[in-house]
């Protein structure tokens, strides 16, 4: 009789745990399945925006003549090395390129400059260099990711502005960066290739608006 009520709770507690496990993987298959679909209907893919369509508006400082213009194409050049490097998510090297980012908007002179131009300058010149400078203080990927908005919309206003576009650029946008509050990021290529999540979403994006030098 013992050995018949130790059979048949060594059954019952084998099946309780067997229910559990299964529940507990079902939860977990139920939430990775939610998160592919809330992916899959994101926005994504390579399609142009609307022509004409802005997202960071900028006052029109293309008129202004000296070496400026050449020494923020260099910013640029410099944070597209970084980008490609997160897209790769190879901190080390992302490390090195925020690095030169901070080099190259540190001569950036800004001494012949008037007015307002000079104001707008030295504030999206700032926003590079603290985005930029954090991203050098660590060998952390997230966290790098987590300063390139910033940096993005910064050096993109301020080739706008100046009119500083060696080549094409594109303004492009994940939905699902920064928590599903969305961020944005720049390209010399239309493919997208997602910076905040690597092989993860690499397609996961939209371009939202094209630039090119006037």
């Amino acid at each position: 009789m013992k050995n018949i009520m130790k059979k048949t709770f060594v059954a019952a507690a084998l099946a309780a745990f067997v229910l559990t496990s299964c529940g507990e993987n079902k939860q977990e298959t139920t939430a990775e399945t939610e998160n592919m679909e809330h992916h899959e209907g994101m926005a994504h893919g390579d399609a142009m925006p609307a022509e004409g369509k802005v997202v960071v508006e900028t006052p029109d400082y293309t008129s202004v003549t000296g070496p400026v213009k050449e020494q923020i194409t260099a910013v640029v050049n410099s944070y597209l090395k970084l980008k490609d490097n997160l897209v790769a998510s190879d901190a080390q090297k992302a490390q090195a390129d925020a690095k030169a980012v901070v080099a190259a908007a540190e001569k950036v002179d800004v001494s012949g400059l008037q007015g307002e131009q000079k104001t707008f300058a030295e504030e999206k010149l700032g926003e590079v260099k603290q985005a930029a400078s954090k991203m050098a203080e660590s060998t952390d990927v997230e966290a790098q990711r987590g300063e390139l908005e910033l940096l993005s919309e910064a050096t993109f206003a301020l080739t706008k502005a100046f009119g500083a576009a060696g080549q094409t650029l594109y303004y492009q946008h994940c939905p699902m960066a920064n928590n599903d509050q969305g961020a944005y990021w720049l390209s010399s290529n239309e493919e997208i290739r997602n910076p905040y999540f690597g092989d993860a979403m690499l397609k996961c994006g939209s371009n939202e608006e094209v630039y090119s030098k006037k």
